[in-house]
């Protein structure tokens, strides 16, 4: 099996390009989703964060406060720690599992949705890597627009990610999304078409 890398930076449309991948019979392991699971009521993980900040994290239907533990975990360092320390391994042995289950299907190709993909250094880990690229001014737009967030928060969360320069220079492969959803498609199937020969 395949592992393609796939990452950009925050409001990049790499998402995008994953449910493209997925529509073309690529299996799909989203990091962000596998971050949600394992804070779900009776994960584990989600008892010891309660246990470390506070059981007001949890709302009423025993479900996660994400706005209110963002609020205590990322106020200083000792808390982010705290919250990496519960979160990452089991996010990480998740993960793994996803990709076993792959090689178990028989999947040929398995793509890793991953925002911190490079930043993280895991794209050596990967057979290839690709970066969805957009100019930073058209991901505050972006950000702005349909994500709700205001300009200022999007700066900085654009700022908080490594640069596009450092991203692309992992890039095996580079797909533009400056323009349209529709100048995606052929994109997406180039690559489709340089990895996978037989289609």
């Amino acid at each position: 099996m395949k592992l393609i890398g796939l990452t950009g930076g925050i409001g990049s449309g790499k998402s995008t390009v994953a449910e493209l991948l997925a529509e073309r019979g690529w299996n799909v392991v989203d990091a962000d989703q596998i971050a949600r699971d394992i804070v779900e009521p009776g994960q584990p993980a989600l008892a010891e964060l309660a246990e470390s900040f506070g059981s007001d994290i949890l709302q009423a239907d025993g479900s996660l406060n994400r706005g209110l533990l963002a609020q205590r975990a990322f106020g200083d360092a000792a808390s982010t720690a705290r919250l990496n320390e519960i979160t990452h391994p089991r996010i990480a042995a998740e993960t793994e599992s996803r990709f076993a289950q792959a090689r178990k299907r028989g999947e040929t190709f398995t793509v890793y949705d991953m925002p911190l993909l490079v930043d993280k250094g895991l794209h050596r880990d990967m057979d290839y890597t690709v970066v969805v690229d957009v100019a930073v001014e058209e991901r505050v737009r972006r950000l702005v627009e349909f994500r709700g967030l205001d300009e200022e928060d999007a700066r900085r969360r654009i700022a908080a990610q490594i640069s596009d320069e450092e991203r692309l220079a992992a890039a095996d492969f580079v797909i533009d999304n400056n323009a349209a959803r529709e100048d995606l498609v052929p994109q997406v199937e180039r690559l489709v078409a340089a990895l996978d020969p037989k289609i």
